[in-house]
């Protein structure tokens, strides 16, 4: 494993650095002109960089350019990180300690490591000494794997807060490195254990632990990682043990992010109140610390649990409502909370209409539901939807003077369907997105969405469509947006436990074409339907099917919770702007008249008061 992985903002930064023009193409960042031949010739958009991996090539044929970012940053002076820069270029010139001869373990040096616990077999081993004229300047020279000194601390043994200056320090100009690299051993074993202190790590190996080393500089030092990475390669599993302090290890935050392998720590209850390593030992015995690293645990990731932690649900106990289509409903046992739907199907054809009646349904089961239509005002998307509660039978057809036909909800029944849906229908405000925020409409979306979730106590979200939804300039990087737009919703919609209904259109099929529309047919990215619970698209029927009168059908093209599918057929009721399976079944009760107060309309034939 490399110490660096690959950022596709790095290539954009190399090309902002470079002052040379780009542009995103599928998966590669274009260059006007590559950076290596400067494209001499007429040349252009030769040199790209690609952003799944990093490697870039220029076309040029007298050029001919290769490698990956690291090149670039080798050949450009460019920065990918301190980390990354100082181990691939090595700018930096270190001291030599190569001649100096392994330091001679003096009596002061045992006496004050024997007050900490520390046996004179170890302080021997680890070669500790003092200075010549200081007994009290304990010397903790640093060696590689190959033996070889490379830095060297001091420590002030009799350090007083109120008259020294620094309790330790070390020479300069020295090449950071881990303690006790040249007593590791991968053959003894394949884990390492981290100290933050040198007397610490001494600790662990006193209590017979092999391949324990500490940090140079301290818990906020990390200078040491380029010099060391290729040591730490070779270890599978890194146990730290750095200090205890206020509930936190330190090195742990850092190391979890750095080191390949398998990272675990010392359990909080296993410093039994101590601070670190040598307290443990002197207080309570090298068993202690041998305890300690045996019940060292991984690290844990709030994104993983057991599966034997997780709570049991039944389908059935998950809330959930019926869609208004019998046959839907038999398939998948409703619509659930915590799912992400996906609705499809050509334009023109109805999807919008299906999915505000599925809404009605949703209110009728005491759903709060949150509205976005990308194509219609609010006062539009209004009357479409009362006509739709309203039915038939109070709807009145206006003829115009053109002869179009025109509906509207009879007048003395629209105060009981605003009453009915008034507490549960919100609708995201488009106007909004024109209040100059600078917000694009997808940050405003989902923001919103969260809001109607978290503060109005919405559970069911209907979105009318993904392209209305998204910037879509017919770029390249619409793919990476809608992905990530999607992976939103989905996450939004389980994590909150609530019911999203996202319509997106498919693909234009060839002229003339008629065939079905299949999940690979949706326009954009793959997300869109490799995310969804449930994805349905409501489409033309073929001549046999129109034969039995139906205009339309709703397939099943994919069910996460049963994995049936099925086509239904559908009929349209134009008047009410109602969708049924049967020709019978427009007449449909949304519980909207249960409340409805009958009103009487008596004429007399004259002003006298009749009582």
């Amino acid at each position: 494993m490399s110490i660096y992985e690959f950022n596709p903002e790095d290539a954009r930064r190399f090309g902002n650095e470079m002052g040379i023009q780009f542009r995103t193409r599928g998966d590669e960042l274009h260059f006007i002109r590559c950076p290596y031949c400067r494209n001499k010739t007429d040349d252009k958009n030769t040199f790209s960089i690609n952003l799944r991996t990093g490697q870039f090539k220029c076309l040029r044929a007298s050029c001919g350019a290769h490698g990956n970012m690291i090149t670039l940053a080798r050949d450009f002076d460019f920065s990918l990180g301190r980390d990354v820069d100082e181990y691939y270029k090595r700018k930096k010139q270190f001291r030599s300690m190569a001649n100096y001869p392994r330091p001679e373990v003096r009596t002061p040096a045992v006496e004050y490591m024997e007050s900490r616990g520390i046996s004179k077999a170890i302080t021997e081993q680890y070669a500790i000494t003092t200075q010549k004229d200081h007994d009290n300047i304990i010397v903790f020279p640093f060696f590689d794997e190959d033996g070889k000194m490379q830095f060297v601390k001091y420590r002030k043994a009799d350090f007083d807060k109120a008259k020294d200056k620094n309790k330790e320090w070390c020479e300069r100009d020295c090449k950071p490195i881990l303690f006790g690299m040249d007593q590791c051993n991968t053959e003894t074993s394949d884990t390492l254990i981290m100290t933050e202190g040198q007397i610490d790590s001494l600790s662990v190996a006193e209590a017979g632990i092999p391949n324990a080393v500490s940090v140079p500089t301290g818990a906020n030092g990390f200078t040491w990682i380029p010099y060391c990475w290729d040591f730490l390669l070779t270890f599978k599993t890194l146990i730290i043990f750095g200090d205890c302090e206020h509930g936190h290890i330190t090195l742990l935050d850092e190391m979890k992010g750095h080191f390949p392998g398998t990272v675990k720590h010392v359990r909080i209850e296993d410093y039994k109140g101590h601070k670190d390593a040598n307290e443990i030992l002197r207080a309570e015995g090298v068993q202690a610390i041998r305890d300690a690293i045996a019940n060292a645990v991984p690290v844990e990731n709030p994104r993983i649990k057991r599966l034997a932690d997780v709570v049991r649900k039944d389908w059935n106990d998950i809330p959930h409502f019926e869609s208004g289509i019998p046959t839907l409903d038999k398939i998948t046992g409703g619509l659930y909370l915590g799912q992400l739907i996906t609705l499809t199907g050509e334009r023109g054809l109805g999807k919008s209409t299906l999915a505000s009646q599925i809404g009605a349904f949703a209110i009728k089961a005491g759903y709060k539901t949150l509205f976005y239509s990308g194509e219609l005002n609010d006062w539009q998307f209004q009357s479409w939807f009362e006509r739709q509660i309203a039915g038939d039978e109070h709807t009145n057809a206006i003829k115009t003077k053109t002869g179009y036909t025109r509906y509207t909800v009879d007048a003395r029944v629209q105060h009981d369907i605003v009453g009915w849906y008034q507490d549960y229908a919100l609708l995201y405000d488009n106007r909004s997105l024109f209040d100059g925020s600078g917000d694009t409409e997808e940050e405003s979306l989902l923001e919103t969405i969260k809001t109607a979730i978290r503060q109005y106590g919405c559970q069911v979200i209907f979105l009318d469509n993904l392209m209305t939804a998204m910037d879509d300039d017919g770029a390249s990087d619409i793919y990476r947006a809608q992905s990530r737009f999607v992976k939103n919703l989905a996450a939004i919609a389980k994590a909150y436990e609530v019911l999203i209904v996202l319509i997106a259109h498919p693909r234009k099929l060839a002229k003339g074409l008629t065939g079905e529309i299949a999940n690979d047919d949706i326009a954009g990215s793959g997300d869109i339907t490799n995310l969804a619970d449930l994805v349905l698209a409501y489409a033309r029927t073929n001549k046999t099917e129109s034969a039995t009168g139906a205009v339309r059908k709703l397939r099943v093209l994919k069910n996460r919770i049963n994995g049936m599918t099925e086509d239904i057929l559908l009929y349209f009721e134009d008047s009410s702007k109602r969708i049924a399976e049967s020709m019978d079944d427009f007449d449909f009760d949304l519980g909207w008249e249960d409340g409805q107060q009958e009103t009487f309309t008596e004429v007399y034939e004259n002003d006298e008061i009749p009582f």
